[in-house]
């Protein structure tokens, strides 16, 4: 009794020496598990606004990506960046970037198209479509690389994502809507749509005219169907300097007789005023439908075509039952009762003359 007594006041004493002193100044696991001071880097890297980068597809996916020189020009400018690595904020650039790419943070992209295009004195500065560079070491010259991490979007760019089920609902029950609210809705998607229309026209003609009399590549405004466009280069209206080689005179000749041509073209397939005025009223009757629907005329329209339905269905049937009835159920016909009462008459004229020629017999 003494040796398990004496067994168990030993357990008790191991497992009080196993247990964690919370006095002692040593994290425990939990708190020891901190964050990668490179990925805290690199997110505030990606998201800072004055590391120029663009979006390209790397093995049909959209990544990222900026230019090995902008990334050593960005720590160069912003050096207190560098306080996130805390014991490595001396590295140097090129051995903070080797790290990155060791941790996946960071992978080094080539471009596609390695030849100029024809036409151009270089290659394209910002290259649409990328591929993997087989050695995964930083540099300055010719280089890129993608960020391979997801993007930390903020709460206020997270909401609009649960509002989408919400705005297809709206959508779906436009229908229903009041007269007000479908006008309202109507003219501001048809002002939008003339707006981005009118915007592309204006766009393409001030790019076709100085191409063609001057030689010279302008576009005034940012091209709004691009997806890599951002909100800032929707906005801006003075155009890039033309860095490209200036066109032919042959090829500006050309185009603009295309042009011309094209012009002639739809002078000649242009419909007349009766022809517009059939689309107008078409279209304006189509919009109209649209507009003055409703859930209660829709509903009663059911009602007064289930009710004609009805009345068809009751006069089809007395049809059917007549034809199905017998001439011998029919009553007669006025034809028929007066031939009936001649037959009646003529029998008695027989009768009476019968009996006469009777009597005479047998007086002689």
């Amino acid at each position: 009794m003494k040796k398990s007594s004496g067994g168990a006041a030993e357990k008790k004493r191991v497992r009080r020496s196993s247990a964690p002193d919370l006095t002692s100044d040593a994290p425990p696991r939990k708190q020891a598990a901190k964050k990668d001071v490179f990925q805290v880097f690199a997110e505030k890297v990606r998201d800072h606004k004055d590391l120029v980068s663009r979006w390209a597809v790397l093995q049909e996916t959209r990544v990222e990506y900026f230019r090995g020189r902008d990334f050593a020009s960005f720590l160069k400018n912003h050096p207190e960046v560098k306080d996130i690595l805390e014991s490595d904020r001396n590295l140097e650039t090129e051995d903070i970037a080797n790290i990155l790419l060791a941790k996946n943070l960071l992978v080094r992209c080539d471009r596609v198209v390695k030849t100029v295009r024809p036409g151009k004195k270089k290659l394209s500065t910002w290259p649409a479509h990328l591929e993997i560079f087989p050695e995964q070491i930083f540099s300055e010259n010719d280089a890129f690389f993608a960020w391979t991490f997801a993007k930390r979007h903020p709460l206020w760019q997270t909401l609009p994502s649960f509002f989408w089920p919400v705005l297809t609902l709206a959508i779906c029950l436009f229908p229903v809507y009041p007269h007000r609210c479908k006008l309202l809705i109507l003219y501001s998607c048809a002002g939008i749509l003339f707006l981005i229309l009118s915007l592309l026209l204006i766009r393409g003609a001030i790019f076709g005219a100085l191409y063609i009399f001057l030689g010279k590549r302008v576009w005034f405004f940012p091209n709004i169907l691009a997806e890599e466009a951002t909100l800032g280069e929707l906005f801006r209206f003075w155009p890039k300097k033309d860095e490209e080689e200036r066109p032919k005179w042959t090829t500006r000749i050309f185009y603009a007789v295309v042009a011309v041509l094209f012009i002639l073209l739809l002078r000649h397939h242009a419909p007349d005023e009766a022809a517009r005025a059939r689309y107008q009223k078409r279209v304006s009757n189509i919009i109209d439908d649209v507009l003055e629907w409703s859930p209660s005329l829709a509903l009663s329209g059911m009602m007064d075509k289930q009710q004609n339905v009805s009345n068809a269905t009751g006069s089809s049937d007395a049809a059917s039952q007549a034809s199905q009835t017998g001439p011998e159920d029919a009553a007669p016909a006025d034809g028929s009762e007066t031939f009936t009462e001649q037959y009646d008459t003529e029998e008695v004229m027989d009768n009476i003359e019968d009996a006469g020629e009777e009597d005479k017999q047998h007086h002689d």
